[in-house]
């Protein structure tokens, strides 16, 4: 049978939390497949926010919604801008009702590999994240170490998830620890009922 993949475990953990009617977040938007996933989840009264900073991105991600999810594209708002702007973007009737935050880092597959996720904007952007989650919320945050400063960005978001107060946070790390060719692994927030 074999363990969940990262990318499958961080739906599976967002799923079991993300509900019809919800507001969610795609803090890295890439090709789409996190926005139309949360899509799927909040269904017909719910909203869903992505983010990224190109527009080769947002173009992929508005594709594949109108193939994969044509009724849904009205619920789901595509922003040209940095994830770390998202407390500035996010409208007011979002604020501490996020459900779920979805980050992907690293750069758009099959794209230009030089423009990647920095630490300082997603360390901003993970902040706003927890500000603005619901009780019962969750951040996923997958985390790539084989490009140029992948590595950097992880240590950044490991510093930054391990120093928020236990009783207000639940945080896990899942990841494969005998693959080589530096593995994606996953950390996870929850915050606290």
């Amino acid at each position: 049978m074999g363990f969940l993949s990262i990318l499958s475990f961080a739906h599976k953990l967002v799923e079991e939390r993300l509900h019809p009617g919800d507001t969610a977040v795609d803090a890295t938007a890439g090709n789409g497949n996190d926005t139309l996933f949360l899509a799927r989840l909040v269904g017909g009264t719910g909203t869903v926010h992505a983010f990224d900073v190109q527009p080769r991105a947002l173009e992929q991600t508005a594709l594949r919604l109108g193939r994969e999810l044509p009724e849904g594209q009205q619920r789901v708002h595509l922003h040209l801008r940095s994830h770390g702007e998202m407390e500035q973007v996010l409208p007011e009737e979002a604020r501490g009702r996020l459900a779920a935050v979805m980050f992907n880092l690293g750069y758009l597959p099959g794209d230009d590999h030089a423009t990647v996720t920095l630490p300082e904007s997603t360390l901003e952007a993970l902040q706003a994240s927890a500000k603005l989650l619901r009780r019962g919320g969750i951040i996923t945050a997958v985390l790539y170490t084989g490009h140029p400063g992948g590595r950097e960005e992880a240590d950044a978001v490991e510093q930054w998830a391990a120093g928020l107060p236990q009783r207000e946070f639940q945080v896990l790390q899942y990841r494969f620890v005998n693959q080589v060719h530096s593995p994606p692994y996953l950390i996870a927030v929850e915050k606290r009922v």
